[in-house]
């Protein structure tokens, strides 16, 4: 099932690209300006969804100025591999100009990774995508906190606007799965982008990040199995 049907929308990549949007106020504790906001087609709210404009981003010294885009790079390459892990999220002019807009996820903040690992045996399969999914995109910050569970059981994944970096810089909280086997059908999903990258994913990156990306592909298929960090500091801070 794809993730366009999971936000039960005939079209939300349409009402998030062409809808009109509503400034609800700005999201806490984030780093870059990021806010909630409502989505308006014809005068009628479809949903809400979180805007990340360019104009919001601090600068980074190893990220250049865009991270909006990378935050729709995650979102194509989950619908390309057919994971199925990232909200719905296109790139759009809004009330601060160019950014962002994905849909939103209704979710317990009180639940993360770290509980469903421990309390929810039911997700893990998807938690194992997930891990595969932050190696592929080069995650740089996995907290357990941008991983939400939504009212159907399904798990998503947020913020994603530093990954797809050229130097390998995964950090992740997801370790629990490590030295596992890849099944079949996580091979075969990985055998669709190895070749090639798609080209709604490249054209969001430089040259050098897709092909480092095909090189994180080639691994996985080559050794088939998900690595582990012997060194123990493969982890955001903080962890949440």
């Amino acid at each position: 099932m794809s993730a366009t049907s999971r936000v039960a929308h005939s079209d939300p990549l349409g009402v998030l690209r062409n809808g009109d949007i509503e400034i609800v106020g700005r999201m806490p504790y984030s780093s870059n300006a990021t806010f909630l906001v409502k989505i308006f087609v014809d005068e009628v709210e479809q949903c809400q969804a979180i805007y990340k404009p360019l104009k919001g981003e601090q600068p980074l010294w190893d990220f250049e100025p865009g991270l909006f885009r990378r935050e729709v790079a995650a979102y194509e390459l989950s619908e390309a591999l057919g994971f199925d892990l990232v909200p719905p999220t296109v790139v759009r002019d809004g009330p601060f100009g160019e950014g962002s807009v994905q849909w939103f996820i209704e979710a317990n903040p009180e639940l993360h990774y770290f509980t469903f690992i421990e309390d929810h045996p039911e997700t893990h399969d998807q938690l194992r995508l997930m891990a595969i999914f932050d190696i592929v995109a080069n995650n740089t910050d996995r907290k357990g906190g941008h991983v939400l569970l939504d009212s159907n059981g399904h798990i998503w994944g947020i913020d994603h606007g530093v990954c797809f970096s050229a130097d390998f810089k995964l950090r992740t909280v997801i370790w629990d799965f490590a030295t596992e086997k890849l099944s079949a059908d996580h091979l075969s999903a990985l055998e669709v982008i190895s070749q090639q990258v798609p080209l709604r994913v490249a054209t969001l990156l430089n040259a050098e990040e897709v092909e480092a990306l095909k090189e994180r592909v080639e691994w996985l298929l080559e050794n088939k199995v998900l690595p582990y960090d012997p060194s123990g500091r493969r982890v955001p801070w903080p962890l949440l």
